[in-house]
């Protein structure tokens, strides 16, 4: 068992742990979690034995131990494990991040404690890049880039040039994710990491299946790397489905409901501009902000800046904001849209909770989503995110799964622990029709549908904000979905539930 260190009473580290020394003179860190320490470890030593070296055997189990693929969950410190080594190598660590939000983030995050950085970005003038260089050679230890910078011949030549010892790839699974669709610049690392013939290399991620993990070994290390895993659960994040066909209104309903902070991940741009202003229509101005990538880079830090501050507010974000969020205490994460794969999803539902106190992860799910998902292969990571909404058993080992991970003993999500809902909008307009069948045609269900929820929501909002529009919603896709049907000979025009449907005992799921 990892011995923990203590500390005497001049709080000085005992001399003979140079990197239990470094995490506590430089980032205040007392403790160093076992994994954190194996992580650290491999690097250190696969740099002793491979430094110098211009060619490695791939046979060699010394050169697997060069080559990690580290998967930690998310809030669990991986930062640590590629900072450490930083200030006992030789040399600097190149460390490649995804998202230039990131990188200015975790650049600001490692000045602060006090391990002097550089970055290399895209539209950098001549002396930019000269400064950059000078600070290197004067000591600094962390080197920041993107994949895309990296695609320049003849900033890796200057690189190569300065001893670098380590690289970390940061959010590795978007090698995979990224590099066959938007980032084919991710596609390129494996060669740029041959050209600067760095003797470790290290690959970080919090999500990957062994899909996924195949993928990210071919691109970056010919299929050839050492992984090292620590359990992937997050017992803190609590998984709850909540049905819904008119989605926007039910996150008003939550953000009066759950706890804040709150972010709302949105499928697009415009969602999230839209998700935002009806939540401040309905709750006051300032109560939420939208966060994408079509903002200017001050608008961002703007926002970035309140929400960070911020202790009630809501985020009506894309996926821009997801990777490296460091926000401790969000409480409630909830999904407009699923994720593409279930790596995405674990990855934003991860935001919540960084502190360690429980937060909630809540998947918004419609008629829409079952039969849009309902293409993808069985089996496959896209399907996961349907079975893992479409559950009866526990959701959380539904996520795992789909990684190849761990079985858990669940912590908390709505199945385990047999959370009870309210019909939701398609079920209360489905148990109108079914009970007065052929009694109802289309407007006359929408009509009354609508005024049954505001009934709903009025007692918890205290205002009308359901409209005709949305019934036309739940009603449009109960009919694609087959769970009723409009009759055209006996009963024309009036709205009817299949018998299949109406005799199964499973009806209501």
């Amino acid at each position: 068992m990892e011995e923990i260190i203590k500390i005497d009473a001049d709080e000085q580290i005992y001399e003979d742990d140079p990197v239990a020394k470094a995490a506590y003179q430089n980032f205040g860190i007392r403790y160093m979690f076992p994994w954190q320490r194996l992580v650290v470890a491999n690097i250190l030593e696969a740099y002793e034995n491979l430094k110098g070296e211009q060619t490695v055997d791939t046979q060699n189990d010394a050169f697997c131990k060069g080559r990690q693929i580290v998967l930690l969950p998310t809030g669990a410190g991986k930062s640590l494990c590629f900072q450490v080594p930083a200030l006992l190598l030789e040399g600097p660590t190149l460390v490649i991040y995804p998202l230039l939000a990131l990188m200015t983030d975790q650049q600001r995050r490692m000045e602060e404690g006090s391990l002097r950085s550089v970055m290399f970005r895209g539209g950098q003038t001549a002396a930019e890049r000269q400064e950059n260089f000078r600070k290197l050679k004067e000591g600094a230890r962390i080197i920041i880039a993107n994949p895309e910078v990296l695609q320049s011949k003849s900033l890796v030549q200057q690189l190569k040039q300065v001893g670098i010892c380590h690289v970390a790839i940061d959010e590795a699974h978007c090698v995979s994710e990224w590099g066959d669709s938007f980032r084919p610049s991710y596609l390129g690392l494996g060669e740029v990491l041959k050209e600067l013939a760095v003797p470790v290399v290290t690959a970080f991620t919090a999500t990957a299946s062994p899909p996924v993990l195949s993928r990210v070994a071919q691109i970056l290390f010919d299929g050839q790397a050492h992984v090292v895993r620590s359990e992937s659960d997050r017992p803190n994040i609590h998984y709850y489905v909540r049905k819904a066909a008119v989605k926007k209104k039910e996150v008003l309903y939550l953000a009066a409901t759950e706890q804040r902070p709150m972010i709302v991940f949105c499928g697009t741009r415009t969602k999230s501009e839209d998700m935002a202003r009806e939540l401040n229509m309905c709750f006051g101005n300032g109560t939420a902000q939208f966060y994408h990538a079509g903002l200017e880079k001050v608008e961002k830090e703007e926002i970035e800046k309140w929400f960070y501050n911020s202790r009630d507010g809501i985020l009506c974000a894309t996926c821009a904001y997801g990777m490296g969020v460091d926000k401790k205490d969000i409480k409630t994460v909830v999904h407009l849209e699923a994720s593409a794969t279930a790596e995405a999803y674990i990855q934003e539902a991860g935001r919540g909770g960084r502190d360690g106190s429980v937060a909630k992860a809540i998947l918004l799910w419609s008629l829409q989503d079952s039969m849009d998902y309902s293409v993808f292969k069985a089996g496959s990571r896209e399907a996961a995110l349907r079975d893992f909404a479409e559950t009866t058993s526990c959701r959380r080992q539904v996520l795992l799964d789909a990684l190849g991970a761990e079985q858990a003993v669940c912590s908390g999500c709505d199945v385990c622990d047999g959370v009870k809902y309210e019909p939701c909008d398609w079920e209360l307009a489905w148990n109108m029709i079914k009970k007065y069948r052929n009694f109802y045609s289309k407007e006359e269900v929408q009509e009354e549908h609508a005024a049954r929820m505001n009934d709903i929501f009025r007692k918890t909002l205290h205002l009308n904000i359901w409209n005709h529009n949305d019934s036309v919603e739940v009603v449009d896709q109960l009919i694609k979905s087959g769970k009723i049907r409009v009759d055209k000979f006996l009963w024309r025009n009036k709205l009817s539930c299949p018998r299949s449907l109406r005799l199964s005992k499973g009806a209501r799921q």
